[in-house]
């Protein structure tokens, strides 16, 4: 991927968080998040039988951005630490949408959740062009771009970028066998 597609590619994943702010930004975020890892698990698996199957439906088995992350976990398609950053968004996403109140993500309880995916994050090599990209936008009506939500706008273009990356590069599992009602079956392949 080019220098320029991969800056569109992440213009594209940030700019719906830059225009908004607090609770939106951050389920903007999470969903985009969301989306790849399903875009992840949908390179590996087999194309559905049924024109409508429905596995990632929210009443599904995959509907949760939970079970997904565990699913992607034990495939082995991403590794602990990803893990763990995916499972921060999840529990911050819920704090948010559940919150009666206004949140923050510079609030200490939020803070404190995302600090450690940041130091992990920051060593990734698209942090510091992102974050020099991040810090030239032009104020927005909502004002300049804080760095709480700075460093999660950051976080969520290089998830969702290497979620996307890591699902061009794969294809869907090809067991050697399969049961069947006979018995199981060596699979050509």
């Amino acid at each position: 991927m080019t220098t320029r597609r991969v800056s569109e590619a992440a213009r594209a994943i940030a700019l719906p968080m830059l225009e908004e702010r607090g609770r939106g930004a951050v389920l903007v975020g999470v969903a985009r998040v969301d989306a790849a890892l399903e875009h992840l698990l949908q390179a590996v698996l087999a194309p559905a039988t049924a024109k409508n199957d429905g596995l990632f439906l929210p009443d599904r088995p995959l509907g949760s951005i939970g079970a997904k992350v565990a699913l992607a976990s034990r495939l082995g398609l991403i590794d602990h630490g990803v893990e763990r950053a995916l499972n921060a968004l999840r529990k911050l996403r819920n704090a948010f949408a559940h919150s009666a109140e206004s949140a923050s993500l510079a609030d200490p309880v939020h803070s404190s959740r995302l600090a450690e995916v940041y130091v992990l994050a920051r060593a990734n090599p698209l942090w510091a062009p992102l974050d020099t990209v991040l810090a030239a936008q032009s104020p927005t009506a909502h004002g300049p771009l804080d760095q709480a939500l700075r460093d999660y706008i950051l976080l969520i273009t290089i998830l969702v970028a290497f979620l996307e990356a890591t699902a061009q590069q794969l294809q869907p599992i090809r067991p050697p066998v399969v049961m069947t009602l006979g018995g199981i079956t060596a699979v050509n392949g």
